[in-house]
Formats: structure tokens, sequence, C-alpha cells
């Protein structure tokens, strides 16, 4: 009989050929505990006539002695009749027994495997369907005589159960009453995971924004994504990745959706590293791993020592102009006196008052002051206003009567004085902008640092205007940290520390820390016949920066991702720009994923302790793609040159066969580190090369090639299944 909660042993995925194929041990650990029972339903003993008859023989044969011994013989026959014939029927019942559980548990993993991530009754039932076929497959319902047999397979909560039962008529137990036994075994089959860490390094590219099919060149698709962009395939292909492997419905629809009550609650972390020019993890880093100092490709406000104004002495006021506007108009003219006995219009005249400006009022405020230099004198002008009433007067003759009236009308006037002071010059000796030179130039760079893991997004530095502190912006890209100009990765240089997963920074060190990438304080330089030059330019002007800057996507350290919504807006922010550096993202890749590296405190073991399995999942849709002019994870190439020769410009060629090298060094870091390296290349634009190198990277058999968004999303799920171990449990 089965060894109840006990009997481990490697089962077999069983096709009607070849029942019996062991699966590997790789793919499926099984454990299983059975509960088999056998109905011994019976005929019964003889019935009461044939004990009557067989007492009285035996009372016969007590009385008559003649012909004992070959009595007793005789008599001996029945027990040994009954136990061989017992032994032979009980083989049979145990070989059919462990045959039809071996149906059984082929056919509940066969429905579970099917059933994958998603619902048991999806597309038509075919769970359920595969559990049946491989059931028959598995047995033949002739075996050993046996016949009617039967099997019922159903899901819940994630765990397929079946039973199978069959009879099987004795061959020689029925001389002895026992006719057909019913057999009747139990299986379980779930799809459970290990505890396990997946890290998602992902090509988030300009060409990502591409469609999906076809070969023809695309850039980045003046970066907007196609109705059919491959970033929206990627998208849909790690959610339904996480429906799979975490059982928790995301917001794709992936066919199916997980069933209720199946969500993994073992230890499951993912981790994502968006990649393209460089990678953003600078802010999920502790502050001692960024340097104080870092050197940048900028300028540096050079000064002389000069006499300067610093100040003037004050000059006496005084009257420089009038002007003088009428306000309003005229008011009505009214006689103010009237004369008799007035000879001619003449006289009349002579009686008339002069016309006289009244501007006895006082000096307004002053207004449109101004200043300005002259001759080394500063010189401010200044206005005030005067309010007054203009006296207009005039006559009226009547001859007839010899009378003279005197007529009067007022206007209101203002009279504009213009001022003017003369100040003289105070001067002192001063250092006074000269020009740039642009060059590299180490920045304190430290102000970024906030506390602990916490970090400000902006710091002043002196690359403003003539040297003045400005605002630069930091997005959480990084540079670098120390590393060898070599064609020979063959093993890993020791210098190399870029290279090194594991390596912990060195507080004060800067050849073993990261420096920020900041975009704002990075100049190219140029000679006088505009060509680039690694030299020192001086210059008053504001060069061209003349090189391209992008920052990835900020990258997720390992957690679990309990709620889906938010696991859907990570995915659904992620943004595609930037050239295709492949190392850069796979080194991070690593060091987030490493359990001795810089996280090795997060990333040992479980909280309890426990050994966690770890998988890299390396999703690429081209070739590396490369530019001198970019600034990247090793500063401006052009300029910097820390992975290519020093002493000439390096070519986009040169740049791409270091990145491959790298690329290809880390691959078996990683696999080292018995961490399972997946790779998926995604795009029929791949060239051969590249799918070489795709290949080499990836552990033995886990490299896969999706042609479009469909093929990637069968892709994902694949990996998912495979990372789920499909286990008999009962």
């Amino acid at each position: 009989m089965r060894n109840q909660g006990k009997d481990r042993f490697n089962h077999a995925y069983c096709t009607a050929a070849n029942p019996f194929l062991p699966i590997r041990h790789a793919e499926m650990k099984i454990e299983r505990r059975k509960n088999s029972r056998t109905d011994h339903g019976a005929r019964g003993m003889f019935d009461r006539n044939r004990t009557k008859s067989a007492r009285s023989f035996l009372q016969e044969l007590r009385t008559n002695t003649a012909g004992n011994t070959l009595a007793m013989a005789g008599m001996a026959l029945f027990p040994m009749a009954a136990m061989i014939g017992g032994g032979v029927d009980v083989s049979r019942i145990y070989l059919v027994q462990t045959r039809l559980q071996q149906a059984c548990d082929a056919g509940a993993l066969a429905g579970r495997r099917q059933m994958g991530g998603g619902s048991w009754t999806a597309n038509s039932n075919a769970a359920r369907t595969s559990a049946n076929n491989m059931f028959r497959a598995n047995f033949d319902t002739d075996a050993y005589g046996s016949y009617q047999g039967t099997s019922t397979f159903t899901e819940n909560a994630g765990t397929v159960t079946g039973v199978a039962t069959v009879k099987l008529d004795m061959a020689v137990m029925q001389m002895f009453g026992y006719g057909t036994k019913s057999i009747t075994v139990e299986c379980d089959a779930s799809m459970s995971i290990p505890n396990t860490d997946v890290m998602f390094v992902l090509d988030t590219t300009g060409s990502m924004n591409c469609p999906d099919t076809g070969s023809s060149y695309c850039s980045n698709n003046g970066n907007n994504e196609a109705s059919n962009a491959r970033i929206r395939g990627l998208r849909s292909a790690v959610k339904c990745f996480y429906e799979t492997l975490a059982k928790r419905n995301s917001d794709e629809d992936c066919g199916s959706t997980p069933s209720p009550g199946s969500a993994n609650t073992a230890h499951l972390r993912f981790g994502f590293v968006p990649y393209s020019t460089n990678v953003n993890v600078g802010k999920l880093l502790p502050n001692d791993f960024l340097a104080d100092n870092w050197t940048y490709q900028s300028r540096e406000a050079v000064t002389r020592l000069e006499n300067v104004i610093v100040d003037y002495t004050p000059g006496t006021p005084y009257l420089y102009n009038t002007n003088y506007y009428y306000d309003g108009n005229w008011t009505g003219t009214s006689t103010i006196d009237t004369h008799y006995n007035v000879r001619n219009s003449n006289a009349c005249d002579d009686l008339k008052p002069n016309d006289y400006d009244d501007m006895s009022g006082n000096e307004g405020p002053k207004y449109n002051e101004y200043t300005w230099t002259s001759g080394g004198q500063q010189i401010t002008r200044w206005y005030v206003d005067i309010s007054g009433t203009r006296y207009d007067y005039s006559t009226s003759y009547n001859s007839g009567q010899d009378r003279c009236r005197i007529q009067l009308r007022t206007r209101g006037l203002t009279e504009r004085r213009e001022y003017r002071q003369v100040n003289q010059p105070v001067y002192q000796q001063q250092q006074v902008f000269s020009h740039y030179d642009y060059k590299p130039v180490t920045f304190n760079v430290s102000g970024l640092k906030a506390g602990g893991s916490t970090w400000n997004n902006s710091i002043d530095l002196p690359v403003g205007n003539q040297g003045l502190d400005t605002g630069v912006r930091w997005d959480g890209c990084i540079e670098e940290r120390q590393t060898v100009r070599t064609s020979n990765f063959d093993p890993i240089p020791a210098a190399a520390y870029d290279l090194d997963i594991d390596r912990v920074p060195t507080i004060g060190d800067p050849a073993t820390q990261w420096g920020p990438l900041l975009d704002e304080a990075v100049w190219g330089r140029y000679n006088s016949s505009g060509n680039r030059t690694s030299s020192t330019v001086s210059s008053s002007n504001n060069l061209s920066r003349n090189y391209s800057y992008t920052c990835a996507n900020e990258a997720s350290k390992l957690r679990r991702w309990d709620n889906p919504d938010n696991f859907d807006d990570y995915l659904d922010n992620l943004d595609a720009i930037g050239s295709t550096y492949h190392d850069i993202g796979l080194i991070w890749g690593a060091r987030l994923l490493s359990p001795t590296g810089i996280f090795a405190s997060e990333n040992a073991t479980t909280s309890t302790g426990g050994a966690i399995d770890r998988h890299l999942i390396f999703m690429t849709d081209g070739d590396t793609v490369t530019s001198s002019s970019q600034y990247t994870s090793y500063g401006v190439e052009w300029y910097d040159r820390r992975r290519t020769s020093s002493g000439s410009s390096p070519s986009d060629g040169d740049l791409e066969t270091q990145v491959n090298k790298r690329f290809l060094a880390m691959c078996g870091a990683i696999k080292n580190q018995n961490i399972t390296l997946w790779v998926v290349s995604f795009g029929n634009g791949v060239s051969a090369s590249s799918i070489t190198n795709l290949q080499n990277c990836a552990t033995s058999g886990k490299f896969y090639n999706a042609s479009n968004s469909a093929q990637l999303l069968e892709n994902f799920r694949t990996i998912a299944n495979d990372i789920s171990q499909l286990r008999l449990t009962n």
C-alpha cells in the first residue's frame, strides 16, 4: 500500500504512447499524500447449508481414523489455495491502484498546468478537458481486468482535485466468496512557488514607441506611442505575468482572471529596472553610496582684479529745466469791472490788467527718477510738479455809451520742474568676471543628500551667468563608479568596480561610489574651427552644450505588490525614450537582486530566514545603439572616455563593442550567483549578432524570441508558469 503523507518521487507527465515518461526535477517538485481506500464489499462466507455439510463431514473424519494423513493433507489444500489466491488478487489490486493513482496525479497536474494563472472554466473548461484527457491517456480501463473506470476533476482556490474510481473482479478469491472490488484514489495539484524574487530589466528606449510588427527602422516614433506600440505590449505582458505568478487580478485582459482566494501569499517580490541611455536608481540608495564631490565636463568662471565703483558721493541737486502745461479747458469769461466815460477802445485796453500765472503752490513729490552714468559720473534726474492758475484778461468796449468792461477767464496750469544731481564715484579693487574656462570641473554635490535614504531634487552650483550659483535639478539618474578601459572581460578585471555586482561603496572613496547625473552642469567645448576638443576652451560666451540627455523612469527595489493597482500604475507610467545601453540595465538589475551586495540586508533571506529563488527577466526590442554625443552613465562619452581609449575620440562602433562585451560579462556574473537569467528578444528588427548575444546571455533554455505583442505575452506567461512549481498536494 502507499505510505500515507510520506511518499515523495519524481512524477511523470504521461502520454498515450509513453505514459510514465519522467518529468525533469527542475521543472516540478512533487509532494503528495494519498489517502487511498479500498471498498472491501464481499458476498460473505458460505451459506448455512454448506456450513452444515462441512461440519458433518468433519465429524465422520473424527470418528474414522483410517486414512487420517491423506485427509489432513487434503484439508491443508484449502488454506493454501486461499493464501496463494489472495496473494495473486492483492497484487492485482495494488497494480491497478498504483496505475490509477498515477493517472489521477497526471490528470490533476495537466489540468493545473493548463489553468495556469487563469480560471478553471476559461476557454470552455479547457483545464478540465486537459485533466480528463491526461487521465484517460494514462489509464486503460481494461488494465489487469479492471472496468468502469471514472475520473472527476474540480478546482477550488487554485487547487485541482481529482477522484478516480475503477472496479476489479477477483480472479482466485471468487472461490472463497470475494467477488468485485471497488478501488478509489484521490489526488490534488496546485501551482505554487517557493520564496521568489523577480527583477524585471526592461528596455524602455525610444524604439519601444514603434509598432510591434515589422522590421522597418523606427528610432522613437517622434516620442509618441503607436497604437500598437511595443511599450504597450510590454505593459500587457508584465501585467499578465503578475496575474499568473501572484494570482492577483490586474487591469489587463489576460484571457481569464485568477481564481478567487488563490492569491499567492508566499514571499514573492518584484523589482523593476527600466533602462535606456542610463538608469534612474540614485534615490533608491543610501546617501553614503554617492560621493560628496564629482567631476563633470563643465565650466568655471574666471575673474580679474579691477577698480570697481562701489558707491557714489551725492552731489547738490539743481533745477535743470522747467516746462508749463495747461490743465483742462478755460473757464467761462466773466466781467470783473466796468468803466464809463472811456473815450475809445484803446483807452479801454489800457485799463486791462496784465495776464499772469499764479504758481504760489508747493512742489509735489518726486517722480520718474532715473540714474545713469556718463564720463565716470553718476547723474540722477527727477521731476516735480507745481499746480497753479493762469489768469487771462480781456476788454469789451461800447462806443455809444463810452463804456469799458474788464473781463476774466482762468485755466489750470502745471509747472514741471526737472532737477538733476551729479554724484561722484567711489572706487574699490575687486575681482570681476573675465571669461569661462570650459573644462572638467569638480563640484561639491553633497547638498543633494538629505539624510539616510532621503534626497533633495536640486542643488546650487556656480555654473550660472558669470559664475553665479544657480539651481541644478537632479532626476535620480547616476554616473557609474570606477571602471577600466579593456577589451577583455574574461575574467572581469578587479579594478572594474562598475562590473562588481556585490561591491559595497567605501565612504569617502569616490572610486567605489556613484555620482549624480547633472545635465544642467555639463557643457561641450569647441575650438576656433567649431570642432569638439578635449582641451580647455576659454570664452566669455555661453557655448552650446551639443549633447543629448535623457533619464529613464525611476527603478523600483524588490518589494511585495499586494495591491494590483500599484503594479499597474507603475507599468502605465513607463516612458519610452533614449538609446539602448544593455549593459547598464543589466548591471543595476543584478545589484538590486543580489543577496550578497549593496542590499544584502533586504535580499539575503526572507523575513523568517528562508531561502529565496531568484530570477532576472531581461527584455529588449533591439540592438545596442550608442552615440559619443550622449550623456550616459559614464559621462559624455566623447569627452570622458571612461570606457574607450583616452587618446582618441570614440566611434559609435567602439562604444557598441564595449557595451556588448560588458553586457555579456555581466550575464556570466549573474548566472554565477545562482540567479536564473531569462532573456526575451522582442520584435523582428533585431540583428542576428544581437540574437546570438542574447542567447548566450540567458541561462540555458531560458531564451525567448517574440515577433509581436501576442507572442511576448505568451513568452512571459510561459516564464511565469515555469517559475511556478506544480505540486501534488494530496
